[in-house]
């Protein structure tokens, strides 16, 4: 009977040893950013536009040289919005300030040519410093097996919509990959396959990626694609991981978000609150919040609304954009003091850098 004792004494001491180390763990990844209550006002230098181009997305990086980089997507406005499809270029600007304002310096990537996977258009960028790199993500596509088109079908391609097999083939295409340099000068040496297919909790595209090195020195990237087995059009986003920044990414069985149609995924690891935040726009009319502990399991953040889709002005009015996506937010020394996102106001599109006070 006193073994019999001792046994169970012992055993729910241990186990109270676990509890006591779960809650630790718990209390240790705290979930408590509030980036709401960092949001200033906007100046006109903290938008970023130009007469013959129209400027989408964007991400920083701060150079060797104390400045800071933009990597952004534009196309003429010759070819229309929806010719981004086709005809989108990666640019490079400049500025003394993460707020802007930029200018811009060279265009680094564009279509990459027939018989590539990247053959048409180089859009939605992500650039990252990794262990003395830079990698510079983004998307493309092309058009399988047929070989056979012209600038001009490219043109009519991208103004049709997805009953058109053509427009459908070029989204049905549309993946992820690298380009390499080590220099934010280049050459940028791109990978000649994508980073990435899609599996598991999204189907037919693997677009819009989002990296950050993990808490275990892995690489982590969401990718948005399409729900499985689902008759609306509803995007969903999933989590992928590689042992290097160029890959390859495996993606997991747990979607990151599938409750809501979602897109434009920016990611970071917060090494204070121990926490893996994901930041989105939504079509429901919000910028929001995900956030997990360790990379795999993601649940609405503690503040999963941030702002509605309007932006507040330093001379008091609020620009209420006809489309407002591509949140992106950077950082120093673990501090958001930026929040980019990409707007749409008639025929015109600009990137608004909004100042966040620590």
């Amino acid at each position: 009977m006193n073994i019999s004792f001792k046994k169970v004494a012992i055993a729910r001491y241990a186990l109270g040893i676990l509890g006591w180390l779960s809650l630790q763990t718990i209390c240790l990844a705290q979930d408590d950013l509030q980036i709401s209550k960092s949001i200033l006002p906007v100046d006109t230098e903290n938008i970023f536009r130009t007469e013959a181009y129209y400027n989408w997305g964007g991400s920083i990086v701060k150079g060797n040289d104390e400045m800071y980089h933009l990597f952004y997507s534009r196309w003429p406005k010759t070819t229309s919005f929806k010719g981004w499809l086709v005809y989108s270029e990666i640019a490079h600007a400049v500025s003394s300030s993460p707020t802007g304002p930029w200018e811009y310096k060279e265009t680094v990537l564009k279509s990459n040519g027939k018989g590539h996977w990247d053959a048409i258009t180089a859009h939605n960028p992500k650039i990252k410093y990794f262990k003395g790199k830079y990698y510079l993500y983004y998307i493309s596509t092309n058009l399988g097996d047929n070989l056979d088109y012209s600038e001009s079908d490219l043109k009519s391609f991208s103004q049709k919509d997805l009953k058109d097999p053509n427009r459908h083939i070029l989204r049905s295409n549309q993946r992820t990959g690298v380009a390499v340099s080590n220099s934010l000068s280049g050459p940028w040496v791109r990978q000649s396959v994508p980073l990435i297919e899609p599996s598991g909790p999204i189907t037919t595209l693997t677009v819009n990626p989002a990296v950050t090195r993990g808490k275990d020195g892995r690489y982590y990237m969401i990718v948005k694609g399409d729900k499985p087995n689902e008759t609306k059009f509803i995007r969903n986003q999933a989590i992928a991981i590689s042992d290097h920044p160029e890959g390859p990414y495996e993606i997991q069985p747990d979607p990151v978000i599938d409750y809501l149609d979602t897109e434009d995924m920016s990611l970071w690891y917060d090494e204070q609150r121990e926490v893996y935040y994901g930041i989105f726009h939504a079509s429901d009319g919000f910028i929001g919040l995900v956030s997990s502990s360790d990379g795999l399991q993601w649940q609405k953040a503690s503040e999963y609304r941030i702002m509605p889709k309007e932006i507040k002005m330093k001379d008091g009015s609020i620009l209420k954009p006809d489309r407002l996506e591509r949140p992106f937010v950077y950082q120093e020394s673990g501090n958001l003091i930026t929040l980019g996102l990409a707007a749409k106001q008639g025929d015109d599109s600009f990137i608004v850098f909004i100042p966040l006070h620590k």
